[in-house]
């Protein structure tokens, strides 16, 4: 079960490395391109940690290890929150990031 937590944080950080790592690449290529693959795969990566959080902590209840969820509770709560807004965040930055190339270049944006 320790790999659940592990698992979650490697898809967590992962989750924010994707969007910096998509921004990187737009600063360092003259091509334009589509960051929505890795936009989504940070979403799901984030996604997935959380469920994993989820699956340890009905480990937890099944085994009734009431101490141990009493201990980890209010750090899984603030670790999630701070996940899921800072992927949202990354993940909003880049794609404010690609609007304004693309309105620059005078690209039509795909819900226009």
């Amino acid at each position: 079960m320790g790999l659940l937590n592990l698992g979650s944080l490697l898809l967590g950080l992962l989750a924010w490395i994707l969007p910096v790592f998509n921004l990187w690449l737009y600063t360092t290529s003259d091509k334009r391109r589509d960051g929505a693959v890795l936009a989504v795969l940070s979403l799901s990566c984030c996604a997935v940690s959380l469920c994993l959080q989820m699956l340890y902590t009905a480990h937890l209840i099944k085994h009734e290890d009431w101490s141990a969820l009493l201990d980890i509770t209010d750090a899984v709560v603030s670790a999630a929150a701070a996940l899921l807004i800072v992927t949202l965040v990354l993940n909003a930055v880049t794609l404010i990031v690609y609007r304004r190339r693309s309105a620059k270049q005078g690209v039509a944006s795909p819900g226009s």
